[in-house]
C-alpha cells in the first residue's frame, strides 16, 4: 500500500537548483502542479519539469532550474513548499 503524503528533496550548486517532490496520487500531482504555477508566476526563469516512478507506488515530480544567475529558484521553492505545507526538505543520507 502506498504512503499518502507529499515530501521534498532539494539540491543546488552554483546556478543550478532542483527540487524533487514525491507523491502517491493523481490528486497530489494536480496539487503540486497548481502550486508550482502559483509559485512561478512572478519569476522570469524557465523551469524544466518531469515526473517518474520511484518505489512502492510513489512517483516524483522534479523541477530544475539552470542558469539561475539571480537565485530566483529559491523563492519559487519556498513558496511551493509553503503552498504544499511541506515544513522542511528531507536530508539525503551521507
Amino acid at each position: 500500500m502506498s504512503k499518502q503524503c507529499i515530501d521534498a528533496d532539494f539540491k543546488s550548486e552554483e546556478r543550478y537548483a532542483k527540487i524533487s517532490i514525491s507523491f502517491s496520487t493523481d490528486a497530489e500531482l494536480k496539487k503540486i502542479e497548481e502550486a508550482l504555477a502559483e509559485a512561478h508566476k512572478d519569476v522570469s526563469l524557465e523551469e524544466s519539469t518531469y515526473t517518474t516512478d520511484i518505489a512502492d507506488g510513489r512517483r516524483v515530480f522534479v523541477v530544475e532550474y539552470h542558469d539561475d544567475y539571480d537565485r530566483e529558484a529559491g523563492k519559487v521553492f519556498e513558496t511551493l513548499m509553503k503552498l504544499l505545507d511541506i515544513k522542511e526538505c528531507m536530508t539525503p543520507l551521507a
